[in-house]
């Protein structure tokens, strides 16, 4: 998009002695208050440098600024130059610059050659695929659309959690109480229950612990019984995990979970060696953190097997080698904290230099009504069953309004689910927040739904003003920018054209809400301007005019939509 902030530098640049054009383009701000103009250049810092009192220089600058059509008044306000941006000429400069590059006006070259890699959801195997996992799986794939659009080579990894003790557990439970078709008909829910009886028992009988320890450790030298249990559980799974998946539109480019490293992780134990970080502590191995204000990291058992942060070590060099990533990016929840610092130090003290590279991206915790999630005592809401719900509840609310819809089942599915993805990533990341059945499908207000009705309604003008006006409207024929010169037209001109910078400061915060909260902006800019103008008129040069805009703002959501994962019906 067209720079202003870079014109108006360009153009105060010859009457500013000791600034360059550069430096003069990040001192200028946009004002809070509207009334203040589009953009506004603070002169205090040229006090020094002019000698002069800040508010006449601001006098004099106003007063040589040329008048070539883009401002409709320059001024001074005490130690500051406004500029008010010719309406006319703005919002014609937007609506041919999205019209000519229509949903591609909010890519960008930025990250060309680069690789980002995004792991995010990363459930673990033969457990629930719960409503808790839900934020890991949407602010990770939204964040990879967002590096994706910024034209970086983006790589999707679920890094699933299909090793660990918690295999010795299922593998002692299902010899013991489980059988074969049960698993097979209802994989997680039935492999839960055996986790679930297993903590029972195990509270009942320590012994189980140890005998679960040793199951793994089995597992983990590749004893054929075990590892063909393990590899059945993990088939399993994966077929209910990517129903789910399908249901979202989300996609992987790689399932490789914590078992694919175990073959990497000696390696990384001998360079630990080698480097003098590997401490003995009862018999385990640790590397000392202390300090460094963190606590020890305990690398492998006292029985030889690993944990977490090892095979994290592992994997973050296996990706190096094989992707050479620009960016490593965890989408983990907050409570992953520590573990993040620890292994990222660790990677750092092996002489990595690209440890600065890897980035955690934290998120709050998601709790119920009446206490906290807990696996291991049965307690969880399966996100199958809130994505069905969402999609029936959202059937019902459609038939009740008799919308006329070509597939009435799709419709519901891409509003219902998109309604569960908007909530949760309307608020910021870093929240935690309380799963409530009655706020997910609320479709009032600041929502998904509200989002896709009002790219709807856009889809719906178009149709009303017939194939030959909106052809007209795309292409720009008898475009006259004068006729949507209004407060309205202009304050949702202005939003559209911030696109691409809000996309730019989602990616530098890793942070999804802002595009959801700046869609929001647009949708309601979007409404009040269908309030106030009359779209489709007797007039053609009108309706062809504010059609055009209607399109972009159009184009605007659909992309923020996309952005998000989520989909834009037509008709709602």
């Amino acid at each position: 998009m067209t720079s202003y902030k870079k014109s108006i530098a360009e153009i105060l640049a010859p009457l500013i002695d000791g600034l360059t054009a550069e430096e003069i383009e990040q001192m200028i701000e946009i004002p809070a208050d509207e009334k203040m103009g589009d953009y506004a250049f603070p002169c205090f810092r040229l006090a020094k440098i002019l000698r002069k009192a800040p508010p006449l220089i601001a006098t004099d600058i106003a007063a040589g600024v040329p008048n070539d059509g883009l401002f409709e008044k320059v001024e001074n306000v005490n130690a500051y130059v406004n500029f008010y941006l010719s309406r006319e000429r703005f919002v014609g400069d937007i609506v041919k610059e999205v019209g000519e590059k229509k949903e591609n006006f909010t890519k960008s070259n930025k990250g060309e050659g680069k690789t980002v890699i995004v792991e995010f959801s990363s459930p673990n195997i033969a457990k629930p695929f719960h409503i808790g996992h839900i934020r890991s799986t949407v602010i990770g794939n939204s964040i990879y659309k967002i590096f994706d659009e910024l034209g970086y080579n983006t790589v999707r990894i679920n890094h699933l959690g299909d090793y660990g003790t918690q295999f010795g557990k299922m593998i002692s439970a299902y010899r013991r109480w489980g059988n074969r078709e049960d698993v097979e008909k209802e994989p997680i829910k039935t492999l839960l229950s055996y986790y679930t009886k297993f903590h029972e028992e195990a509270e009942k009988d320590p012994s189980l612990e140890q005998e679960a320890r040793d199951i793994f450790a089995r597992l983990e030298k590749g004893e054929p019984e075990e590892t063909e249990l393990w590899q059945w559980f993990r088939d399993e799974s994966l077929k209910e995990f990517t129903r789910v998946y399908k249901m979202l539109g989300i996609e992987f480019d790689s399932y490789a979970g914590e078992s694919f490293y175990s073959d990497k992780m000696p390696r990384i134990l001998d360079e630990l060696k080698e480097k003098g970080l590997l401490q003995e502590s009862q018999g385990a191995q640790i590397v000392d953190l202390e300090k460094y204000g963190m606590p020890p990291a305990l690398v492998t058992k006292s029985d030889g097997s690993t944990l977490y942060i090892t095979r994290d070590i592992a994997a973050a060099v296996y990706r190096k080698e094989h992707y050479d990533f620009y960016k490593n990016i965890y989408v983990v929840a907050s409570q992953q904290n520590l573990h993040f610092q620890q292994w990222f130090k660790i990677v750092e003290l092996l002489g990595y230099d690209w440890a600065g590279d890897c980035v955690h991206v934290p998120f709050g915790m998601v709790s119920l009504k009446d206490g906290v999630m807990s696996t291991r005592k049965g307690r969880v809401v399966f996100l199958e069953d809130v994505l069905n719900r969402a999609v029936e509840k959202t059937r019902e609310i459609i038939e009740e309004k008799g919308v006329a819809t070509d597939n009435i089942d799709e419709t519901a599915a891409q509003v219902g689910i998109g309604a569960v993805m908007f909530n949760e990533l309307s608020n910021n990341r870093i929240k935690d927040y309380v799963f409530d059945w009655d706020k997910v499908l609320n479709f009032e207000g600041e929502t998904g739904p509200y989002v896709q009705y009002t790219h709807a309604r856009a889809c719906s003008l178009m149709r009303k003003a017939g194939e030959e006006l909106t052809a007209k409207a795309e292409k720009l024929e008898g475009f006259d920018s004068s006729l949507i010169c209004s407060d309205s037209a202009y304050e949702l001109a202005k939003l559209i054209y911030r696109m691409p910078e809000v996309i730019q400061e989602a990616a530098d915060k890793y942070e999804p809400s802002v595009i959801t909260r700046h869609i929001i902006d647009i949708a309601q800019a979007f409404n009040r301007f269908y309030q106030s103008e009359r779209i489709v008129t007797d007039d053609e040069a009108a309706t062809v005019s504010r059609l055009a805009l209607v399109i972009c703002a159009k184009t605007a959501i659909s992309n923020g939509l996309a952005l998000l994962g989520i989909q834009a019906p037509e008709r709602m």
